[in-house]
């Protein structure tokens, strides 16, 4: 049993069969024209025969040269052709691969994608994917053309001298014994040469992902060392894979050598005797010139299938990770003027893995439509939990969560999700233009309502300054941004979605007072016409909410406004003092 089937219960032929099978017409159309280049060819030695024969009793060798020369010209032409359509197919087969890998790769669930290295992932989408195109037209069709053409070019050298063919086929056999021995070593080594290029993807993705934070820990030279030591297990597999793809290659080479010598000592012998002739012996040869191509096509196509097995098997296995159901279309964003969203939390309870403590343990509360809600409480209470929960990123382990009343569950994601605008803690913004990223959310966005937008965020005074606008590009991951502006990119895109439920994860953290205390103003404002849930460790940030729900150690231990906390709540009442709010109320 193969990697590919211990590993994903579905044998690596089938798997291959289910990219190819969209393509089967116009591989069958190369694999047509293939097999009419090989019966080309299998009439050379026939027409090389006659021509001796002629020769040998002085008859006019014209038609035969024609002859030869036709079959040559077919040969080439049909080859060539034959060539370009299984290439395209091939191609074909890698795009429609990466179209359904990159597709389901996007709906994973954040479990998933916690749990995986994106640069590993990338691997699977890039380098593993390309394998497919050498596996479709060297192994699928290598293996069925080369096949027919092998077993066509035997009966046609049994026709013409069954003793001479079982020479050949004796020494094929011992060469198919040797090649039983080595094919299971370049399985094992290409898939492991696979894993060791997406240990390489992540290690490289881990680096530039934080290169300034490598840089400013003088950690260069360390990280250096993990990625070289990637690169080089890499290199050994793949070179260990090498070797066993050119130990059969070369076994089939040394067989077919072998073959024509003993051939054409048997044969001479026979021809000395008188058994044949010596037109018959040299058709022969001629065949068993012709048999090393087929046999070489043969061998390429199982060695070249062991690789594109460790390759399906890694493309299978991504597939198989969970996954957020497809839908048709994204939903429609709410309506200008739609109704605030209610939500509630009755006795929930989370935890991130089975192996992990549990953050929620029992977390009730309700937020009525419209107004502000803040949570507050020391890090690692569960805060930022309770968004993720909410966007459905992770499942509650028991207990409900409603929306409009409504379980969450039963909710359909992409209608759930058009709902709500959610600021991240750490505000990502995305490599291209400051427009592309403010449209994010709802790319039908009009000028009037991204000017507004702006001015509500404060950014019309970026805008401005840079040197293309709204087309100026910020750089991989917002780097050309401060901190504080990717935070007022991220606000402003999610208010351009009209969210219904407003999500704030510590969205003034780096932003200074002046901003701060401006879009406070600006979250007060929207709180009039939606909801808005915040998290905030600066209480700065939700004095003035309508309601405060203290969070601790994964439970709801108190609600209400700022004035009630500070004098009911010790814990709220510690962070206010904590941050001089208790006095100066």
């Amino acid at each position: 049993m193969s990697i590919a089937e211990t590993q994903t219960g579905t044998p690596a032929w089938r798997l291959l069969l289910g990219y190819v099978r969209p393509h089967r017409r116009s591989l069958l159309a190369g694999a047509v024209l293939s097999l009419v280049t090989g019966a080309t060819g299998l009439m050379l030695p026939l027409v090389a025969r006659g021509l001796i024969d002629d020769l040998a009793h002085d008859r006019a060798i014209t038609g035969a040269l024609l002859a030869m020369s036709a079959l040559v010209v077919t040969n080439a032409a049909v080859g060539a052709l034959g060539s370009y359509v299984l290439q395209r197919t091939a191609e074909s087969v890698v795009l429609g691969a990466r179209r359904a890998l990159s597709s389901y790769l996007l709906r994973l669930r954040i479990t998933a994608v916690d749990r995986s290295e994106p640069g590993d992932l990338m691997a699977r989408i890039t380098s593993d994917t390309t394998l497919l195109r050498a596996v479709t037209t060297d192994s699928l069709v290598g293996l069925g053309t080369g096949g027919l053409t092998l077993v066509a070019t035997v009966v046609m050298m049994g026709l013409v001298e069954p003793v001479l063919l079982g020479v050949t086929l004796a020494v094929i056999l011992g060469a198919g014994v040797i090649l039983g021995v080595i094919v299971p070593r370049i399985n094992k080594a290409s898939r492991q040469a696979q894993d060791a290029v997406g240990v390489m993807g992540a290690s490289l993705e881990r680096i530039l992902g934080a290169l300034r934070t490598v840089k400013a820990s003088g950690a260069e030279h360390r990280e250096e060392r993990t990625l070289h030591e990637a690169a080089q297990e890499s290199w050994r597999q793949s070179v260990r894979a090498a070797k066993w793809s050119a130990a059969a290659g070369n076994t089939a080479g040394l067989a077919m050598q072998i073959a024509f010598i003993t051939v054409l000592a048997v044969g001479g012998a026979r021809v000395a005797t008188g058994a044949i002739d010596v037109g018959t012996l040299v058709a022969f040869l001629l065949f068993v010139f012709y048999l090393m191509s087929p046999i070489q096509q043969v061998v390429g196509a199982v060695t070249q299938y062991q690789t594109g097995a460790a390759a399906l098997t890694r493309i299978q296995e991504a597939l198989r990770l969970p996954a957020e159901p497809t839908t048709a279309a994204a939903a429609p964003l709410p309506s200008p003027g739609a109704q605030p969203a209610a939500l509630a939390f009755d006795d929930v309870r989370f935890r991130y893995a089975d192996d992990l403590p549990y953050v929620h343990h029992g977390v009730t509360f309700a937020v009525p439509a419209q107004g502000m809600t803040a949570f507050v409480g020391p890090s690692g209470a569960g805060k930022t939990t309770v968004f993720s929960l909410i966007e459905r990123f992770h499942e509650p382990e028991s207990g409900t969560i409603t929306f409009d009343g409504r379980d969450l569950g039963d909710w359909e994601l992409t209608q759930l999700r058009a709902a709500i605008g959610y600021v991240e803690q750490d505000a990502p913004v995305l490599s291209g233009s400051l427009r592309d990223n403010l449209l994010l959310g709802n790319p039908e966005a009009d000028d009037d309502a991204l000017a507004r937008v702006l001015k509500t965020t404060r950014l019309d005074g970026l805008v401005a300054r840079l040197p293309a606008g709204l087309d100026t590009l910020v750089g991989h991951r917002g780097t050309k941004l401060s901190g504080g502006e990717r935070q007022r990119v991220a606000i402003a895109r999610a208010l351009l979605r009209r969210p219904r439920l407003l999500l704030l994860d510590e969205a003034t953290s780096q932003l200074d007072a002046v901003n701060e205390a401006a879009l406070r103003d600006t979250v007060a404002d929207v709180a009039r016409t939606t909801t808005v849930l915040v998290v905030a460790h600066r209480l700065s940030t939700v004095t003035m909410a309508d309601r405060i729900v203290v969070v601790d150690a994964g439970r709801v231990r108190a609600v209400g406004t700022h004035r009630e906390l500070v004098t009911a709540d010790p814990l709220y009442a510690e962070l206010a003092a904590t941050q001089f709010l208790a006095a100066s109320d």
